[in-house]
């Protein structure tokens, strides 16, 4: 098995892991969040937010992907969830640029949102219902993360991506 293969089943088993140990913990788990202090190295800040998981970076993803590439990549970054998926998206971001997009409607329930990104920096990424923002995280690349939603009625989630820089992004939303 190559080199490349054996990383992206290593990244799948971690990430399958981080989604079982989060939901068997419901939420009581803290992560830790990578943000750049300007000189482009990382820095691990440790963030207050329960229920969300943290998936480890991979430095070889600062590089952004078209085509076939961009979806063995969403494929690899997104984990498989033990719930139904509902949505997913991916797609590549030009410097400065926002994509919003809507999810099919939602039976009430609790979610897990999984975001990724590949590139040189930072995706932005909103999630609402509305005018409610239940997910709010400026993520640094090469990172993935689980975030859990509770809906209390049938919504539609409104999902807003954005980058100052090139980058890829994607995620999946999964009933738990």
């Amino acid at each position: 098995m190559g080199s490349n293969a054996a990383r992206s089943v290593m990244a799948r088993r971690l990430a399958r892991a981080a989604v079982v140990l989060l939901i068997a913990l419901c939420g009581s788990l803290s992560g830790c969040e990578y943000t750049d202090d300007g000189d482009g190295s990382p820095e691990a800040a440790p963030t207050a937010s329960a229920g969300n998981v943290v998936l480890p970076p991979d430095p070889e993803l600062e590089q952004t992907v078209t085509g076939e590439a961009l979806q063995e990549w969403a494929t690899a970054a997104l984990p498989e969830s033990q719930g139904k998926s509902f949505y997913s998206s991916s797609g590549y971001l030009n410097a400065g640029e926002s994509k919003s997009e809507q999810t099919v409607q939602l039976p009430g329930g609790t979610y897990a949102v999984t975001l990724a990104c590949r590139g040189t920096r930072r995706v932005m990424f909103a999630v609402k219902v509305g005018e409610a923002e239940l997910v709010d995280l400026t993520l640094g690349c090469a990172n993935a993360r689980v975030n859990v939603v509770q809906l209390e009625t049938d919504a539609v989630l409104s999902i807003t991506v954005g980058s100052r820089s090139e980058a890829n992004f994607a995620y999946r939303v999964s009933k738990l």
